[in-house]
């Protein structure tokens, strides 16, 4: 009887600890999506977001006047698919800050971008998420950019 109980418990430590938490789902959905941008692999982005995916950036526009830019999924692929190869482009990101709520995640990602190895700017990127039959998809995102940082 001990030998079964045993059995028993290791199947069930081995199934919990093998299963990812939701926290850890959604932040391998985002990883997911910047290891398809670094690599301008554009399957691989679609497989992390959802058909109706919405995009916007916050900026400051040549006159210091803060602009809301929207922007199309397809375009934003298109614009990453022309980048040519032998420039080099890095999204860091330094942190995520992940809440949940039943079937809607949000995450915060601050970041620092770099071209050819130098900073082009930093700003944070804010995902929602929903879980579209068990899996994550990102449904909007909507970035800053600014030059001046603060210290990580």
């Amino acid at each position: 009887m001990k030998y079964y109980i045993f059995c028993i418990s290791v199947l069930i430590a081995t199934f919990s600890f093998s299963q990812p938490s939701e926290e850890e789902a959604v932040e391998q959905t985002i990883e997911t999506f910047f290891e398809g941008f670094h690599k301008q692999d554009g399957a691989m982005m679609l497989s992390t977001v959802h058909s109706e995916i919405k995009m916007q950036s916050i900026s400051s526009n040549s006159d210091n006047k803060t602009a809301l830019t929207t922007s199309s999924f397809t375009d934003f692929l298109r614009s990453i698919a022309s980048i040519p190869k032998e420039k080099t482009f890095k999204e860091e990101i330094l942190d995520y800050i992940i809440q949940i709520d039943g079937n809607m995640a949000s995450v915060w990602t601050p970041y620092n971008f770099y071209l050819n190895g130098n900073f082009s700017h930093c700003g944070v990127n804010s995902f929602q998420l929903f879980k579209d039959n068990g899996k994550w998809k990102i449904i909007y995102i909507v970035d800053t950019r600014r030059k001046e940082c603060r210290e990580n």
